[in-house]
């Protein structure tokens, strides 16, 4: 049966900071969802079991050949959907024999059912492109598809997926679920996507303490864990008790034996008593009372080591906190028109046409349609980021949008700086005291943002516009849920939902719409 090994695996970032710690685990071939809060090491662990890395000490040994779907793809310019599937060659041979121009060498060689196997392989993931189609001019969403099915085409013994419904429409995330229940395989799926992860044979989860498999889906790992974190706060809190408890007796036991000692010492005073006899009591109080001291500090001992045993089962992490100021949004306030707009980053060939919106007051608004609809272009239409080819856009003066790349930050300056430079206003106690909230403390602040994780520099995107004294009365964000963490984005879920200025959202996550009460979901057809 392959596996892959993990033995005392272990990485750390360029600056020396420690990421993943003396690892030990096996993974079969099933489909496991990795799953783990932010900077973690998910996405690492997969780069080292790929060969991507090279482990600061350990190793990773893989039985079985494997094909990886990473996070994001940057197509290099002139690649091609054939590309990933290593078909290029391939079929510019065919085109050779077909036109009559291939050697007999090269005719034995052709796989003449080649443009069949590839039609049949993207329609799996509902993909109906030629092979010859640039991968620049597929969407995001498409070249994952495309990827993935370029992935299941190879036959691997394992899939290895990263986040792979990010930035996917509920029918892409449709797909990806498919060609999972479909694979018979091992699969490692990292992801936060709460529905990917309820199609799991089992949840393995990476925490500063380790890696531990869960059999069964995320919500049977979510209700086990609710108990095992109840359990382990109770032993915590008995174990705090008893030491409590002995500390007072062991005082209680001192105070009474000083108390008995000073009784003699008087007694002596007085001289009642044979000096013999002083003797004798003195040697045996110091005898009693050097017993009592041991047997205390041994107690004391004992009662600290079992709070330890039981802190030491419990991964501590300093809360996500999203406490929202008000936005100071009246009822009924004109906050967007958006008249007969005609707009798209190439003005040759808009992909919005002739639309119209308008918001009033705190509405909360979501945007929805299939990949490549427009949705991220409307938002940075609001935004003031493109111009309308015609129509008009009135919008408030203050307006923040938290994009896909979160490209509001700069990647060379820390979050602390960016923090500053974003409210110039804001006194250093404030700007880390905002990004404490957000998890990001003492000189966690002061990480480069281009060190950071997918869902770090996401959390330090919301934080620099979540995280000041005022707020925007208009909240532009497209897919806040992507990279973020699953406790990250109840935390974020509930402060949206304490929100009172207006929303306007792009997701493809249902839950998180429910959580933050949409009102309403204005829907963009295909372009």
């Amino acid at each position: 049966m392959p596996a892959i090994i993990l033995s005392h695996l272990s990485w750390s970032a360029p600056d020396g900071s420690s990421v993943l710690s003396g690892l030990n685990f096996r993974f079969f071939p099933e489909r496991i969802g990795l799953i783990g809060r932010n900077g973690v090491g998910k996405s690492t662990l997969l780069a080292l079991i790929a060969g991507e890395r090279r482990p600061a000490a350990g190793e990773v040994r893989v039985e079985g050949r494997f094909a990886m779907l990473r996070q994001t793809m940057q197509p290099d310019p002139g690649e091609s959907v054939a590309d990933l599937f290593d078909a290029r060659a391939a079929l510019a041979l065919l085109e050779r024999a077909e036109a009559g121009m291939a050697t007999i060498e090269e005719l034995e060689a052709c796989d003449w059912m080649l443009p069949v196997r590839l039609e049949d392989a993207l329609a799996e993931v509902d993909l109906a492109i030629d092979p010859a189609t640039p991968l620049s001019n597929l969407s995001g969403g498409q070249r994952t598809r495309a990827a993935l099915a370029a992935a299941v085409f190879a036959r691997p013994d394992w899939l290895l997926l990263d986040e792979p419904t990010n930035h996917l429409d509920a029918a892409g995330r449709e797909v990806v679920a498919a060609v999972l229940r479909r694979w018979r395989g091992g699969a490692i799926v990292v992801s936060h996507d709460r529905a990917l992860l309820d199609q799991m044979d089992a949840i393995a989860e990476l925490t500063s303490l380790g890696i531990a498999r869960h059999g069964g889906n995320w919500s049977a790992w979510r209700a086990r864990k609710d108990v095992e974190l109840a359990a382990t706060q109770q032993a915590i809190d008995h174990a705090e008790k008893e030491a409590s408890t002995l500390a007072r007796k062991a005082q209680t036991a001192t105070e009474r034996q000083q108390r008995r000692d000073g009784a003699g010492a008087r007694q002596a005073a007085k001289g009642g008593m044979p000096r013999i006899l002083l003797g004798r009591r003195k040697e045996q109080a110091e005898r009693s009372g050097g017993d009592m001291a041991r047997r205390t500090e041994r107690q004391r001992s004992e009662a600290e080591d079992a709070v330890a045993q039981a802190r030491a089962k419990m991964e501590v992490i300093a809360p996500l906190t999203v406490a929202l100021p008000s936005a100071h949004v009246p009822s009924g306030q004109t906050l967007l028109t958006i008249d007969h707009v005609t707009a798209g980053h190439d003005p040759a060939n808009p992909v919005i046409r002739d639309f119209s919106l308008h918001i009033s007051g705190p509405e909360r608004i979501a945007v929805i349609g299939p990949n490549g609809a427009g949705k991220s272009t409307l938002l940075h239409l609001v935004a003031g980021g493109i111009a309308p080819v015609s129509g008009a856009v009135r919008r408030p003066a203050a307006t923040a949008l938290l994009d896909q790349e979160a490209s509001l930050l700069d990647g060379q300056a820390s979050i602390a700086d960016n923090f500053a430079r974003l409210h110039p206003g804001a006194t250093r106690n404030a700007v880390h005291a905002a990004l404490a909230r957000f998890r990001f403390r003492a000189d966690l602040a002061l990480q480069r943002v281009e060190t950071l994780s997918g869902g770090q520099k996401l959390r330090a995107a919301l934080a620099c516009i979540l995280g000041g004294e005022t707020l925007p009365p208009l909240l532009l964000l497209d897919e806040p849920t992507n990279h973020l963490d699953l406790d990250s984005i109840a935390a974020i879920e509930q402060g949206l939902a304490a929100y009172d200025g207006a929303l306007l959202v792009v997701s493809h996550d249902p839950a998180f719409l429910d959580a933050i009460g949409i009102d309403r979901r204005i829907a963009l057809p295909p372009a």
